[in-house]
């Protein structure tokens, strides 16, 4: 089995990817490593991985954002499997192994010899994505922290909070929108529109703490048109998965995806990765992605 390691030298400090360096080397394994540049290498890197054809394991070594790439790369190979060194600030999709595992996915040793599972993909607009894909306030929030992160002393979750607090503040929280999915039309403003195969995103929100990644189903959950006070009451409860608390507010759906409309152009974010149109057509894709993980750790949702 080939074993290749996709780093994106730019989700850490230069310190950290050395030290990943010198670890893969200490493998006794056959590896290939492969640095990325810009947008768009890493998931060439795990198709012309995946297509060698035979057993191959890829390691995104980086954030969310190179794990999607890596995923989009290597998805409906048979023969591939996928998995996040964690590198970035995030790490979202990883945090369904247990938060406190997160440095588990370091150990590249354990990491190599573990068991993998067939996860289920979103497909949004043709964009693959592996955990949450989300349109609406939390999704400008998502892309507007990028403006935020070049100010002295701020990076991380101090960028997401001034992207918070901009856009909840100075600019307008819902938009006019139609959705459409299983047994359920909805036509008006909403606020917040997420569609979710993992269980994390945004730094560790959790709106659907029971969802399965490879269930084949995905839940959604569209919060409505609501107020700047009532949106700081319910944000808490959002992001702690009690949406059932607000069946007023929100309306939670399963099955295999929603279409979002809107006159406006809607903002989405798939796995981190921003996305723009006046129509998102989200849909549980045909395609799967394995993914490797250190034996002993579960993704099966804690009671």
């Amino acid at each position: 089995m080939k074993h290749v390691f996709i780093i994106n030298p730019t989700a850490g400090k230069k310190r950290s990817t050395k030290a990943l360096v010198d670890s893969i080397q200490d493998l006794d394994l056959p590896y290939e490593i492969v640095f990325t540049e810009g947008p768009g290498d890493a998931r060439r890197a795990a198709r012309e991985a995946a297509e060698f054809g035979g057993e191959v394991r890829i390691y995104a070594c980086g954030g969310d954002g190179t794990l999607n790439e890596v995923v989009n790369g290597a998805a409906g190979f048979d023969s591939a499997a996928v998995t996040n060194v964690p590198a970035g600030t995030g790490n979202d999709f990883l945090k369904i192994f247990g938060k406190e595992n997160k440095a588990r996915f370091s150990d590249l040793k354990a990491l190599s010899e573990g068991p993998q599972a067939a996860m289920d993909l979103i497909d949004c607009n043709g964009r693959l994505g592996i955990d949450i894909v989300c349109t609406g306030l939390d999704a400008r929030v998502a892309v507007d922290k990028d403006k935020y992160n070049s100010f002295p002393l701020v990076s991380g979750i101090g960028a997401y909070a001034i992207s918070a607090v901009a856009n909840v503040l100075f600019k307008r929280i819902s938009q006019p929108v139609v959705v459409d999915m299983e047994n359920y039309h909805f036509e008006g403003e909403a606020t917040i529109i997420c569609v979710c195969s993992g269980r994390y995103y945004g730094g560790g929100f959790m709106p659907v703490g029971d969802n399965m990644p490879d269930d084949g189903l995905l839940e959604t959950l569209v919060v409505r048109k609501v107020d700047r006070l009532t949106f700081f009451r319910l944000v808490g409860e959002y992001g702690r998965g009690r949406y059932a608390r607000y069946p007023n507010l929100i309306r939670y759906g399963q099955g295999n995806g929603v279409t979002v409309r809107s006159p406006q152009e809607l903002v989405a974010v798939v796995d981190g990765e921003p996305l723009r149109a006046k129509e998102l057509t989200i849909r549980l894709s045909d395609k799967k992605v394995n993914f490797f993980y250190p034996a002993g750790l579960s993704y099966q949702p804690r009671v």
